[in-house]
């Protein structure tokens, strides 16, 4: 466990570090709002530069046997299509619990671009935008996470069961997002409970990420899955009238039943289609 201590000391001091500076220099992100969403991508980086501090102080080969690998399979394309799943699903339960209006929403989108287009135009541009930039900028972004989470530390619990690696290292990667939730990231309204939810959405979120990093076996699913999520999840807030980031949205109550129920799927297809049965056997990764 020695590793593991390494390794979240380091990446949450520097999340620490990060957040105390990005709350000195406030007056700097008011007057350059995109100054924010710049450190905030920096700090992504952290988990990376922690991986490579603990394998080097144990005179490891760095970013090596931690699942770094570019052999495409279909779970490649699993992964990457699954977020937008997820993400509808979300929009599907925010309708019923908060009611959305795709039409309004993007029609005043429109009128404030001054784009001659039609709702559903702009919002499949949208999409397809976003997708692309979640498996290629943001995924380049997202790999800084997932190389220390999904990649370093799921390597501290091989040979434990999946499902206990996977909600410890959710709860670690969720809590490593403190510093910036109390500053108002993800949960504006809540950030204090704010810290909570993110626990318990990167928990289930977590569940279904390293499956498919298993069955892919390579962390780089992981980081566009990552990617894609982040580039999809703030589309959905601009169709939810009345919008509590508690309840509503990818980060909500709704955007975590969304991913429970892809998760129980998951479990459902581990226990009665694939001879794998990764959820109940000791965790494996591919060398």
């Amino acid at each position: 466990m020695k590793n593991l201590k390494l390794y979240i000391a380091i990446t949450y001091g520097l999340a620490w570090a990060a957040g105390g500076a990005l709350y000195l220099s406030k007056s700097l992100v008011a007057a350059y709002p995109g100054a924010s969403t710049l450190w905030m991508s920096v700090c992504m980086f952290f988990p990376l530069i922690a991986t490579l501090i603990c394998q080097k102080s144990n005179k490891e080969p760095l970013l090596r046997g931690i699942g770094i690998s570019w052999k495409v399979n279909r779970w490649w394309f699993v992964g990457w299509l699954l977020v937008p799943v997820i993400v509808a699903l979300t929009l599907l339960f925010d309708h019923f619990v908060s009611g959305t209006h795709l039409q309004d929403a993007v029609g005043m989108a429109i009128v404030g671009t001054g784009m001659g287009m039609s709702p559903w135009t702009i919002t499949v541009i949208s999409f397809v935008s976003a997708m692309v930039a979640g498996a290629t900028i943001n995924a380049l972004f997202a790999f800084g996470e997932e190389v220390g989470w999904r990649g370093y530390l799921l390597k501290q619990f091989e040979g434990k069961q999946f499902l206990t690696s996977a909600i410890i290292i959710g709860l670690i990667w969720g809590l490593w997002h403190a510093p910036l939730i109390l500053l108002g990231h993800n949960y504006p309204q809540h950030p204090q409970w704010g810290v909570l939810f993110m626990m318990v959405m990167s928990a289930i979120l977590s569940i279904i990420i390293q499956y498919v990093r298993i069955k892919s076996g390579s962390v780089i699913v992981a980081a566009i899955m990552h990617g894609t999520l982040n580039a999809l999840a703030g589309t959905g807030t601009l169709f939810v009238d009345n919008f509590n980031d508690l309840i509503n949205g990818c980060c909500g109550v709704v955007g975590m039943t969304a991913m429970a129920i892809v998760a129980f799927c998951f479990f459902l297809f581990d226990r009665y289609v694939t001879k794998e049965r990764i959820f109940t056997s000791p965790l494996k990764l591919m060398k």
